[in-house]
């Protein structure tokens, strides 16, 4: 087998051209999948519209948070006949940069007690993670969590005392419902 000393290549006699695409070659790729943050911006803008002419009627309401259109506070109202009638929760949504083919983030910021939600105002939602269409928008995220109050998940749930009470003691569930929200006090599990 032959070895062959480490040869070195001198580009000084290399024409501009060859430096040029050399250079270029060690450049990093740009992604074939750049956000788009006009289209982004464009969307929320008809979503904000939309909410604006029905959402209220619907118990749900949603604005941008300070000059950014990709954080919003939202707001929900209980549902009539639920455990959460004539209550009203604020929540946070952070928009990702690409919206709608990724879920926002969606918080409670009134605290809730509820078999799916923590502590922390996180939320156990299908449509929030691995069932996330682009078809769903601000409007029918909000409804999902309305309708979420009133009908919870407690084979999935991140609050389990909340879980356990809605299954077997609904006066004490009714009870802590609004102990939590007049109280303000997070719940320790």
């Amino acid at each position: 087998m032959e070895v062959r000393p480490h040869q070195t290549v001198d580009n000084s006699a290399a024409t501009p051209q060859r430096r040029a695409a050399t250079a270029a070659s060690k450049q990093p790729v740009p992604a074939s999948n750049a956000v788009d943050t006009t289209s982004v911006t464009q969307r929320l803008q008809k979503e904000l519209m939309a909410l604006m002419m029905s959402g209220g009627d619907l118990g749900v309401s949603a604005f941008p948070e300070g000059e950014s259109i990709f954080t919003w506070i939202g707001t929900i109202e209980g549902g009539k006949g639920t455990m959460y009638e004539d209550l009203s929760y604020k929540l946070s949504l952070r928009f990702p940069l690409d919206y709608p083919f990724k879920p926002p983030q969606v918080k409670f910021e009134t605290t809730c007690f509820h078999p799916n939600v923590d502590q922390f105002g996180n939320i156990c939602l299908d449509i929030l993670q691995d069932k996330w269409s682009s078809a769903y928008d601000c409007r029918s995220i909000l409804l999902s969590i309305q309708s979420l109050l009133g009908e919870p998940n407690p084979e999935s749930p991140l609050n389990t005392y909340a879980a356990a009470l809605w299954t077997n003691k609904k006066e004490d569930y009714r009870k802590m419902v609004r102990e939590q929200y007049f109280g303000g006090k997070a719940f320790e599990s």
